[in-house]
């Protein structure tokens, strides 16, 4: 077993989310702001830094209402939320093995738990790191390094599953096998191939070989 350890991120990767984080964008910043902002620079950053230093590319003196605007929508949206087809089989795999799994997301604790109450997932993952455990976000590694804590482990034999640029940097710093997937849509796949991942998969099924 190459990787005991595997750790996923959820948006784009676990749950079929995009669409939902870009409704939420929109609304926010044109509630807010009450202009509307093109849907690739509202999704240009979805997946790191954490939601207020992405508002901040949008209205540095509006960050706090921005964020607000966006979590009340978003809570509400995530209740339409579904799983990629076949991860929950690929989870169920995985952890079948004797893998111990985990999620590390910038999605805050409140939409995580609501999440994991609707979709069968949660019970996989020994540990879930949301963006409010840390001070940093990816592609700082500080969430992944708390997970591996979390499970007495460190990167040598972990992966870290994920659909974003700032997923393959955070594992590289971290020192994890970077596993970036294609299937979440949020990102093309030129741009996550540029950031040079491990391992490029289309496909859930993809998973089980190059773990």
């Amino acid at each position: 077993m190459r990787h005991p350890i595997v750790l996923f991120d959820l948006d784009g990767t676990l749950i079929d989310s995009g669409s939902l984080i870009l409704s939420s964008f929109r609304h926010a910043t044109t509630t807010v702001l009450g202009r509307v902002i093109p849907d690739e620079t509202l999704m240009a950053n979805v997946g790191g830094h954490g939601l207020a230093a992405q508002m901040r590319e949008f209205d540095e003196e509006r960050v706090d209402e921005l964020v607000r605007v966006y979590r009340e929508h978003n809570l509400e949206a995530y209740r339409t939320v579904t799983a990629f087809g076949g991860i929950e089989r690929i989870l169920s795999a995985l952890h079948g093995e004797g893998r111990r799994l985990g999620v590390v997301t910038v999605k805050g604790r409140q939409a995580v738990d609501l999440t994991f109450e609707l979709l069968p997932l949660g019970r996989f993952f020994t540990t879930v790191v949301t963006g409010d455990d840390t001070d940093r976000h990816k592609p700082d590694p500080q969430p992944l390094l708390l997970a591996l804590e979390r499970l007495g482990a460190d990167g040598q034999r972990a992966a870290y599953v994920g659909d974003s640029p700032f997923d393959i940097r955070a594992a590289k710093a971290a020192r994890l096998t970077a596993v970036a997937v294609t299937w979440g849509g949020i990102h093309s796949r030129e741009r996550l191939e540029a950031e040079r991942p491990d391992h490029v998969v289309a496909e859930p099924t993809e998973l089980l070989g190059v773990l």
